[in-house]
């Protein structure tokens, strides 16, 4: 048997074996924030040391950026102060910024890919856990710690375990109105927020292949939640379309090498993996959220589970959920009311995701008492928007429509949640406190479940509109 797509990349980048047992890999492309930086430049200031390879890092701001404002200093004096030593330790190694004068700031894991910085067959490291987006090209791409940025840092390279690679083969087609967000909820429903745990996810089969590189971005954004290490789709002539023409694409004859190399990497149909699942498309409809991890996730035209129906091992956790979420055991998710609904994230703020969020905004009006933002993931992405009129589309819904950031997936800034609100979001995670309040309580969802729930002031399946 063959080579799958993971080993292939992760061979070409062993420099070479550890004696704790550990590989030490070579990182193609650093991707840097101000939130986990400047530990790590700390700690390089400490050591006397220098960024070894500056070309191969690029940073921008996202996490603390605030959404309606962009006047500094900034009126959080943490978020300032971040922003300042970013600024400074970029200026000072000679690492490429993407900052509001460059036109190209935004969420790392929309800017890598639209720039063409991201390219298939690349290891790719960033201090967050959502840096597996990047796997949507075929590279293999992992979340570090601040510790591990210095040592990127510094050496270029990561030490790490291997991990092992599972198969998650899709089949058959989407349902009308079904997409990439409901495919990865669907999978975390089915194998839990531990299931990938020592594992890297290949995701392939009908309706993977048949996504936009844009779904297939918000599938991989959030393998990590499912407990992989990293999640990637074999690269094939959607990518390359993707990619051609981009900013830091090869060009020429340089992207005609690059392609014979990106060919190269897709995993062949006889490749080996060291565990296989299968998921039937035709049956996933739009997902839903009702706990306190991804992978509590339902149909939205189901019921929530029952305590007693589920696994032991899942029932103290699904208590705690129903206490904090203050639903009922077996009560419908259709029909729960929201407070807040937002747009936007490294998982859905894409021109594509705003695009579906407007064709649903568009001639209708947000429900009264319900507070309701769209969030572009980048720059390149608002100027896409403002030339298409969707900004003018959510405004006269009744949506407010904001600067790039990465807004209230976090609420690292000023966009949070109050008290116990309730959030319809289109964000990669629903814990307790995620969204700024220590009691908001967030179900996440596609942003045209978002809009849909906005509009009707409660959860109602998207298809209805």
């Amino acid at each position: 048997m063959s080579k799958n797509l993971f080993d292939k990349v992760w061979d070409a980048h062993r420099v070479g074996s550890l004696p704790t047992g550990q590989d030490q890999l070579f990182i193609g492309l650093h991707l840097i924030h101000e939130v986990t930086s400047p530990q790590a430049f700390g700690m390089l200031e400490e050591r006397g040391l220098k960024v070894l390879y500056p070309g191969r890092s690029f940073a921008t701001c996202d996490h603390i950026v605030p959404t309606e404002s962009r006047a500094r200093p900034f009126a959080d004096p943490e978020a300032e102060a971040m922003m300042a030593e970013l600024e400074k330790n970029v200026k000072k190694h000679g690492i490429a910024f993407f900052d509001f004068a460059s036109g190209r700031q935004g969420v790392l894991h929309v800017v890598g890919p639209e720039l063409g910085l991201t390219q298939p067959g690349m290891t790719i490291a960033c201090g967050d856990s959502h840096t597996a987006t990047h796997g949507a090209v075929g590279a293999i791409a992992f979340g570090i710690g601040t510790t591990q940025v210095c040592d990127v840092l510094a050496t270029q390279t990561l030490a790490m375990d291997r991990p092992k690679v599972r198969k998650i083969e899709v089949s058959g087609k989407l349902g009308k109105g079904v997409g990439a967000k409901d495919i990865i909820l669907a999978i975390m429903a089915r194998f839990g927020v531990e299931g990938g745990l020592g594992y890297a996810y290949e995701y392939t089969g009908e309706a993977i292949r048949a996504l936009s590189m844009e779904g297939r971005m918000t599938l991989c954004n959030m393998s990590i939640e499912g407990g992989a290490r990293s999640g990637y789709v074999s690269p094939d002539q959607t990518t390359y379309d993707y990619l051609k023409g981009r900013p830091y694409a090869p060009t020429g004859a340089d992207w005609d090498r690059a392609l014979v190399w990106w060919k190269s990497l897709a995993s062949a149909p006889d490749a080996s993996f060291d565990d296989e699942k299968s998921i039937d498309g035709s049956a996933i409809e739009p997902m839903v959220t009702w706990g306190i991890n991804p992978g509590h996730a339902i149909g939205v035209g189901q019921r929530m589970p029952k305590i007693a129906d589920l696994p032991p091992a899942e029932r103290d956790v699904a208590r705690k959920a129903y206490d904090y979420m203050q639903f009922a055991e077996g009560a419908p998710i259709a029909g729960t009311k929201i407070n807040v609904a937002f747009v936007g994230s490294c998982t859905n703020g894409r021109i594509s995701d705003l695009r579906d969020a407007a064709a649903l905004a568009k001639g209708r009006k947000v429900a009264k008492g319900v507070r309701a933002l769209v969030v572009p993931g980048s720059m390149q992405v608002d100027a896409q928007a403002r030339a298409e009129g969707l900004d003018k589309v959510f405004a006269e819904a009744g949506f407010e429509y904001r600067n790039p950031g990465c807004s209230m997936c976090l609420a690292m800034n000023p966009d949070k949640l109050r008290g116990d609100e309730v959030s319809a979001s289109s964000s990669n995670r629903n814990f307790i406190g995620r969204q700024g309040s220590p009691r908001g309580r967030t179900l996440l969802m596609s942003p045209a479940m978002v809009v849909a729930a906005a509009v009707a002031g409660e959860v109602v399946d998207s298809r209805s509109l």
